[in-house]
């Protein structure tokens, strides 16, 4: 099944309403489908603003990308992501992942679980949180969650909130295979302090994880959309050269030009790359941060 493709931006102002809803006003006039908050220490909420982006639009979807699971108990981001739902009048998408950045839980002297441990804390969350909003109701007993809620009390707008996993490694590949409705390919990979870098850019990398998502999911594979987190966009007159860029990213530049995480060149060479990662690897869902300068691309490829 070939998906039809849909955009979406991260990025603010959401630490201003006014200008929140002025830009979320331009998100949707320009035809992106979804506007996405971050979770970090240092920025506003992920969630708060989400209700006033909504407001100030008629279809726009709205989530974080991506929670930091370590920041959250299960059945309370339950509670806050229902609410969600209603206040955004069942717009929302729950965008979750493993956490990373040590220096975060260094500053409110939260320890960072070591990444297997880490993992499997974000599974059971998941298991967690997919019964609260699909049912209301969760019995829980885990090695990190002990959950007993009979009735959450918020119950959501959608009958299923999407989620939307984004992830490197094989174990939240799997976990994606069995939980997510998006499945987002990062490109970044993270040393032992959460410091990213541009190790997840080469094209049979990517292969690699999306071939790890269909094993897994089996059946479930024709329901999950696959997204990339572009970490660049430059269009037209803005277009970088392959040798600045594989500079930047510390790649190849025969990698960057391949890759799904830099989109740069002409609106025509843009959606010859689109096209071509649609066909062999299945995305159709790009985020990106450039609103009004991708905009000629996604105007490109509407209907498509």
């Amino acid at each position: 099944m070939t998906r039809p493709f849909r955009f979406a931006i991260q990025t603010g102002p959401f630490d201003d309403p006014a200008a929140l809803r002025s830009h979320a006003v331009l998100v949707e006039s320009l035809g992106y489908d979804e506007l996405y908050s971050y979770d970090h220490i240092g920025a506003v909420d992920p969630f708060i603003p989400l209700i006033v982006a909504s407001e100030a639009t008629t279809k726009l979807r709205v989530g974080p990308l991506v929670l930091n699971n370590e920041f959250h108990q299960p059945a309370l981001l339950a509670r806050t992501a229902a609410s969600a739902d209603q206040m955004t009048g069942g717009r929302l998408v729950l965008g979750l992942g493993t956490g990373y950045m040590q220096a975060e839980h260094d500053a409110i002297g939260m320890p960072l679980l070591a990444p297997p441990a880490r993992v499997s804390r974000f599974g059971e969350s998941l298991e967690v949180l997919r019964q609260l909003l699909d049912t209301g109701s969760c019995t829980y007993h885990g090695d990190y969650h002990d959950v007993e809620v009979k009735d959450l009390g918020v119950p959501t707008t959608q009958s299923r909130v999407p989620f939307l996993i984004g992830g490197h490694g094989k174990r939240v590949v799997s976990l994606a295979a069995r939980h997510a409705d998006i499945f987002q390919f990062t490109g970044l990979t993270h040393g032992p302090d959460g410091t990213p870098s541009g190790g997840g850019f080469p094209i049979e990398r990517i292969a690699q994880r999306a071939a790890w998502l269909a094993e897994a999911a089996g059946d479930r594979d024709k329901d999950i959309e696959r997204s990339a987190l572009v970490q660049v966009t430059a269009v037209g007159s803005d277009a970088i050269d392959p040798e600045d860029l594989a500079k930047r990213f510390k790649q190849p530049s025969e990698v960057v030009e391949a890759t799904p995480f830099a989109l740069s060149g002409s609106v025509e060479q843009i959606v010859d790359k689109i096209e071509g990662l649609r066909e062999h690897l299945g995305i159709s869902h790009f985020t990106l941060r450039d609103a009004e300068g991708f905009a000629p691309v996604v105007d490109a490829l509407a209907g498509r």
